[in-house]
């Protein structure tokens, strides 16, 4: 590897944790209520925090542009280097901008909408079927944290299945791997809230 492209391969990657870093929900808070959003209930500058306490119309604003921050990094990456190990890394640096955004002192979301954009990104009828899982859980339960959690659970399974109709990518399964690992891990707070009872519902009045 020549030292132009290991600059070409570091540039791409930069420029995924640079989309991910976007901070769509922080920007939200302040443009919408004046608020910062990361000194409200989670903390997290994510989809559902934005939800209780900007508004449903600004949530789904900011889980489209997150969810296409993941997607641009993977489109960026398949256009400019080659091979699925490049493609996920770049979807890592992505998750990694989304969760570390260095515009926010590193406190920024869950990584739930970004790491679908990855998926859809690298495989879309996987991140299709993630996200029915999603809302399904999210149909019965109402509670955002548990559905992520169990999406991501069902993820590494999903991928595999996809395998079953096209090459398998032990790139891609191991980004499943990992983007399952890190939900579990950001919603490590959440799960020990399910257990006793007490994680909020939509449409619940906490704002915890």
């Amino acid at each position: 590897m020549t030292i132009n492209s290991i600059f070409s391969y570091a540039g791409i990657l930069f420029i995924g944790y640079l989309l991910g870093s976007f901070p769509s929900g922080y920007l939200a808070g302040r443009w919408l209520s004046g608020i910062d959003i990361r000194e409200l209930g989670s903390g997290s500058t994510g989809t559902t925090n934005v939800l209780r306490y900007v508004g449903k119309k600004a949530a789904i604003g900011v889980f489209l542009l997150d969810v296409i921050k993941g997607i641009a990094a993977i489109l960026i990456a398949r256009t400019f280097l080659a091979g699925d190990q490049w493609q996920v890394a770049t979807g890592l640096s992505a998750l990694v901008g989304h969760i570390w955004p260095v515009w926010l002192q590193w406190k920024g979301g869950k990584a739930v909408a970004t790491g679908l954009g990855v998926l859809i990104g690298i495989s879309w009828p996987v991140g299709a079927a993630c996200f029915g899982v999603f809302l399904t859980v999210l149909s019965i339960t109402k509670i955002v944290s548990l559905s992520s959690i169990i999406a991501s659970l069902c993820l590494p399974i999903l991928m595999a299945i996809s395998f079953k109709f096209s090459q398998f990518s032990g790139a891609y399964m191991s980004v499943s791997l990992m983007a399952m690992a890190i939900v579990l891990w950001r919603h490590r707070s959440n799960f020990k809230r399910i257990l006793k009872g007490i994680e909020p519902r939509i449409g619940s009045s906490s704002k915890g």
